[in-house]
Parts: C-alpha cells; structure tokens; sequence
C-alpha cells in the first residue's frame, strides 16, 4: 500500500499477509462508517477490491465491514496521522498512518526514525504531488491504457509492478470521475485513492547505500499503525 520501493521483495510480501490484511482491515471500517452495503458507499468498494485482490478470507473481510458500519456493538475510532522526513542519505519521504492510539504512534514512528530524520508538517511535502492514483488491470489484451487516459481524463499512466496492470495519475478533484470511467474503456479498477508521488526521485545512491535506506523503509512499513509509505526514490 503505497510503497513502490517493494518490487524486488514479493516473497517477503507474500509470507506478510497478516499485516496487509491488517492494514486493510483499518481501511475498510474507517470507509464502513459511511454505510456497510459497498454497492452504496464507492469508497468502501474501492477498499473491498483490494481486499479481494489481495485475498483477504470472506468472514475477515465481512467482519471488518460490520465492525466499522458499528453494527457489533463495538466502538471503533482511528486517527490520521502523517509524518514527513528523510531516510538515510537524505531520501524524502511521507509517511501516513491510522491509529487508535496516538501517543504510542508518535512514539513509536519516532524511534523508528532515528535513523533518519523526522520533519515537521511541509518539510518535504512540497517535493512530492498529491494525485489520484488508480491501480486497474486490462479486461482483454485490446485494452490500450494510454487511450483509456486520454478518454477517462486522466493526466498520465504507467506499468505497475504486476503483469499487465497499469497505474493512471489523475488530478485530486478527478479520481473519481476517472475511476468510474476506465471501465467504459476496457480497465477494471482495483484501486483508487490520494497519494504523493515524488517530483525528483533520488538516483545517484549507492547498493550499499539503497539497501539501508530499503531497510529504513521496510521497518517503518512494517509497523502495525502504517497505512502508506511514499518515498522519494528512483530506479
């Protein structure tokens, strides 16, 4: 979720299902509280997509919609919270989380960041966008995604990191125009939020270098309270 700097470790990520369901947990009861019928609530859908794509269990998934819609007598609250600063050698990067809990959260995300360094609100938000960003995947091999952006309204595409799925750039005020229109155009949506996507990824580190900051990055993602990591890195 939101951390592109991951291509190269799928098999950790497929041995983490726990903490992504986890994470997605967060985001569907946070989305239920506007209603637990997603064919009514376009933001729950949305989370749900993902959490069938990344094959969340049925009861888990129908749990956390209940939870959240408060239909299980339980009281469910989470904050947003969002952190900027730099990794090691100076990499940009904005981290967001959901907690019910905010002083363990502020705690804990601050040692985590000894080993970079935490900014304060604007410290280097100005050096990434805030865009719509839709994860979609062709319905047949005809599907032209750079046609599909042009017609849908969005501002730009590139290849995602699975087969065949493609990620459309959008303005904020247009994710979800867009979104409703790539299917009309051979796309299946299986994701759409807000993200920050970096103006000027850092390149000129080097292995030794990139593999502390990706350990820098991989503890911070790895913390139960992170929703997103964006990080400022190039190829």
């Amino acid at each position: 979720m939101g951390a592109q700097w991951k291509a190269k470790h799928k098999e950790a990520a497929a041995n983490a299902k726990g903490r992504i369901f986890g994470k997605l947990s967060k985001e569907i009861m946070v989305a239920a509280r506007g209603g637990a019928d997603p064919a009514m609530n376009a933001k729950l859908r949305m989370v749900v997509e993902q959490a069938k794509k990344a094959s969340m269990p049925r009861d888990t998934l129908e749990r956390a919609i209940k939870k959240g819609a408060g239909l299980t007598g339980e009281t469910v609250h989470f904050e947003r919270l969002t952190y900027e600063g730099f990794t090691p050698h100076r990499v940009p990067v904005i981290v967001e989380c959901l907690t019910d809990n905010i002083n363990r959260t502020v705690s804990e995300i601050r040692v985590l960041f000894r080993k970079g360094q935490l900014g304060v609100s604007g410290s280097v938000a100005w050096d990434f966008d805030h865009v719509g960003m839709i994860e979609a995947v062709p319905k047949s091999p005809d599907a032209d995604p750079e046609l599909a952006a042009i017609e849908a309204g969005a501002q730009e595409f590139e290849p995602g990191e699975e087969d065949g799925e493609t990620l459309f750039i959008t303005d904020i005020a247009d994710l979800d125009a867009v979104s409703h229109a790539l299917p009309e155009f051979g796309f299946t949506v299986h994701s759409a939020k807000l993200g920050y996507r970096p103006k000027n990824p850092v390149t000129s580190l080097s292995d030794a270098e990139r593999e502390e900051v990706e350990a820098f990055l991989d503890a911070i993602d790895g913390h139960d309270d992170v929703q997103n990591v964006y990080v400022g890195l190039g190829g």
